[in-house]
């Protein structure tokens, strides 16, 4: 079991990081400054977003790669990902655009969105790895 939770962490957290950082580096580059200008950081705090990987990573592991190796499925991983993506990234833009002036109602629904794909896919690929190279005993 503890194989099967370390190879899952590991390749959860290879895919969602990948994925986010095309994402945040390359596709959405200038997105983020244009909808939201002055609540960004000239620098990002890399220790928040790395704490913030750590524990949305163990999340996804916990509440949707291990329930679906168990169950051997990784369209489960694919659709649990995603509501887990969903309910996570929604927390988040709907508080800040209950809470603070100036947060774009653009990025709302694009930030959901991709919080949808990005754990979704994530979790599906841990699956399918995680089932052929440490299949639940």
């Amino acid at each position: 079991m503890f194989r099967m939770f370390v190879v899952a962490f590991a390749v959860t957290a290879v895919a969602f990081l990948v994925l986010d950082a095309i994402w945040l580096g390359v596709i959405t580059r200038n997105l983020y400054r244009r909808e939201i200008g002055d609540l960004l950081l000239p620098k990002p705090n890399f220790g928040a977003a790395a704490i913030f990987y750590v524990i949305y990573i163990a999340g996804l592991v916990h509440f949707c790669v291990v329930p679906s190796v168990t169950r051997q499925s990784a369209m489960r991983g694919l659709v649990s990902g995603a509501l887990f993506g969903i309910v996570a990234y929604a927390t988040y833009d709907l508080t800040n655009l209950a809470t603070l002036k100036g947060w774009s109602t653009t990025l709302v629904f694009i930030d959901i969105a991709w919080g949808a794909f990005a754990s979704a896919v994530a979790s599906a690929v841990a699956v399918a790895v995680t089932l052929r190279v440490a299949p639940r005993a």
